[in-house]
């Protein structure tokens, strides 16, 4: 009897799990068919707050709008790099279709440029010279030029001259090495043009100006190159406006006014040019740069406004 109960007993786990494999893959199938069936007739109900997605909807959104891509070539004085690049930005902001390059140099060099046939929509000079050459060739639109910035000549001194500069009459020391713009350059032409005035101040006198000009070690052809110089201090100190002198980042260079009775005022003028490929978008331009919002980023740059 004891052999018996335990033949009973092993073969009851095995007599518990003789159900043929075909039947429980047939049970899981009917359970998914089931549930598959319930979900699909499940209805969608209007008023419900989640709406059902449209998989074909994700996956194609639509073309995207796209635009014909205009590019505006603007010539500008280099004292206007720092200004316009910020001015620039801020147009193709607000006109994201159009590509606004640059070409800053001296003035009379852009003059000459567009003259010679160079691909310009908008010129920004530096001195009213170089543009009235530009009206004398016929190469502005009817509206012509207008006054946008005005700026002022200042003296910048390296950090580690061996001088003690503090006032523009200490720029007459002998032996002193003073960097300039070329004479054809604007800033040059006022650096000049200060000289000759301070001739026939009493405080300075011909003595002085003489003495500063003996000065002179180098002509640039640009405000920046003056600028280098004196901020790697291969040069005691130069003549740059004073934009150049404010929106300076080197480190220890200092700035000294010229004085207002002996100072020059050099009004920026503005123009559309006749050869441009789309007159209409460069007087978007200028417009722009005449705005309450291209003001204030020549201002912040150390420009005066145009009023």
């Amino acid at each position: 009897m004891k052999s018996q109960n335990n033949y009973s007993e092993s073969m009851k786990p095995r007599l518990k799990n003789k159900r043929p494999p075909i039947f429980r893959i047939l049970s899981a199938a009917y359970l998914m068919l089931t549930l598959v069936v319930i979900e699909g007739c499940t209805p969608w109900l209007p008023n419900s707050s989640v709406e059902p997605e449209s998989p074909l909807q994700e996956q194609n959104p639509g073309p995207t709008k796209l635009c014909n891509m205009e590019t505006m070539n603007v010539f500008a004085a280099s004292s206007l790099t720092k200004a316009f690049t910020e001015i620039g930005a801020s147009f193709q902001k607000n006109n994201p279709c159009v590509q606004v390059i640059f070409n800053f140099a001296g003035s009379q060099k852009l003059s000459q440029q567009i003259q010679e046939g160079a691909p310009a929509d908008v010129f920004a000079s530096a001195d009213e010279k170089n543009m009235e050459a530009m009206k004398s060739a016929g190469m502005l639109v009817d509206e012509g030029p207008q006054i946008f910035a005005q700026n002022s000549l200042v003296a910048v001194v390296c950090p580690d001259t061996k001088f003690k500069i503090e006032s523009i009459q200490d720029l007459a020391q002998p032996g002193l090495k003073l960097v300039v713009a070329a004479k054809e350059v604007p800033v040059g032409d006022y650096t000049n043009q200060f000289l000759e005035k301070a001739v026939g101040d009493p405080e300075f006198g011909q003595a002085y100006s003489d003495e500063v000009r003996a000065n002179l070690v180098s002509f640039e052809v640009n405000v920046n190159a003056v600028l280098t110089k004196v901020d790697l201090c291969e040069a005691d100190a130069g003549f740059v406006y004073q934009s150049d002198g404010v929106s300076n980042t080197t480190p220890g260079v200092k700035m000294i006014i010229v004085p207002e009775n002996l100072n020059i005022t050099a009004k920026y003028p503005i123009a559309a040019l006749r050869t441009s490929t789309n007159p209409d978008l460069a007087q978007k331009f200028v417009d722009f740069v005449l705005s309450a919002e291209g003001q204030a980023s020549l201002v912040k740059y150390g420009l005066k406004s145009a009023e």
